[in-house]
């Protein structure tokens, strides 16, 4: 039987059609008010899976408009009790539950400080989506399991969705209304090579670039919730500047590489780690030393590295089962975050 996480993986592409059928109207507004407010800088407002969608969506804003993207800390209202000046600024608010007190604390102070704020929730309305000045439903569906899948990939569709409105970039519309085809096609990816090696792992790293980074960060969370395996994300030039010293025969090293300008670097990052004895494996052609990874290649560098996080899911939701967890209910977890 099933568990709940894998059947909520399967429904990614379903999800992410209806998100993009019956939200259109969402982003083009906001779209048009984001245009409207021409921000000299955007700030996010997230934590765990929504802040690795949100990290993302820092990647493509700049690449697409070098408009400048910082993260900020939630507990700067909910603790500190600041306050913003964002006049010249737009906030992005993403979060599953929309009732996070300390998301919802931030997103009012951004408002608060004449800022442009737009959530991104599944859960609408909710507090978060009370609080900003447009709220979009990320439309993923209920999500039982506690580790994020669909509603993580639907909060970055609804991004990407949002940022080509903005842009008003047909060739990034056409992109992001192909996504369900091609995360379907990643659905059918296997990665079931991985199994072996990291069921019998202490510590990993997941290593990527720009919004692939983004992706391994989230695939080092999923695996320290749903497995209690150790993983930490870093990008590629990071690992070599200290954290390349624990890199072992026994430290496996996943690689998320997408069809960008970053690739190149990637594989020359895992070349160096063979060098360690490091059990690597890369989503890239270009690998000739290292175990490739089956990927789908999407004719988009963003829409590439989104792609990569589906056949993750489905192996770690296997490892999960095979390390004797229950993926759909991580111990000492649970779906809001009631941080303060």
């Amino acid at each position: 039987m099933s568990s709940i996480m894998r059947q909520e993986i399967n429904e990614i592409p379903q999800v992410a059609a209806r998100l993009l059928e019956r939200q259109a109207a969402a982003f083009e507004k906001a779209g048009s008010l984001l245009r409207e407010r021409d921000p000299a800088v955007v700030v996010t407002i997230a934590r765990g899976s929504s802040d690795h969608a949100a990290h993302f969506l820092k990647y493509a804003i700049e690449l697409e408009l070098g408009i400048p993207v910082a993260s900020l800390g939630p507990s700067l209202a909910s603790i500190y009790q600041g306050s913003l000046k964002l006049s010249k600024g737009a906030a992005l608010a993403v979060s599953q539950s929309g009732a996070s007190p300390d998301i919802v604390a931030l997103a009012k102070a951004a408002v608060a400080g004449d800022g442009l704020t737009i959530a991104l929730a599944n859960t609408v309305p909710s507090p978060l989506s009370d609080a900003a000045t447009l709220a979009i439903d990320i439309d993923a569906g209920q999500e039982v399991a506690v580790a994020a899948t669909k509603s993580f990939v639907n909060s970055i569709v609804a991004g990407l969705a949002t940022l080509a409105a903005w842009k008003q970039d047909e060739t990034l519309k056409a992109a992001v209304q192909a996504l369900p085809r091609h995360l379907d096609n990643a659905l059918q990816l296997d990665w079931g090579n991985l199994i072996e090696p990291l069921e019998k792992a202490e510590s990993l790293y997941m290593l990527g670039r720009g919004p692939a980074l983004a992706i391994a960060s989230e695939a080092a969370l999923k695996c320290k919730e749903t497995c209690e395996l150790h993983a930490e994300a870093y990008s590629s030039a990071e690992v070599l500047h200290g954290p390349v010293s624990l890199v072992s025969a026994f430290f496996p090293v996943i690689v998320f590489a997408a069809r960008d300008k970053a690739e190149a670097s990637l594989v020359e990052t895992a070349s160096k780690l063979i060098a360690k004895n490091a059990t690597t494996y890369v989503t890239s052609k270009r690998a000739e030393v290292q175990q490739r990874l089956p990927f789908i290649e999407t004719g988009n560098p963003l829409t590439d590295a989104l792609c990569l996080i589906v056949p993750y899911y489905g192996m770690v939701e296997q490892l999960s089962r095979k390390r004797g967890f229950n993926p759909d209910k991580p111990a000492a977890l649970q779906k809001v975050t009631s941080t303060q």
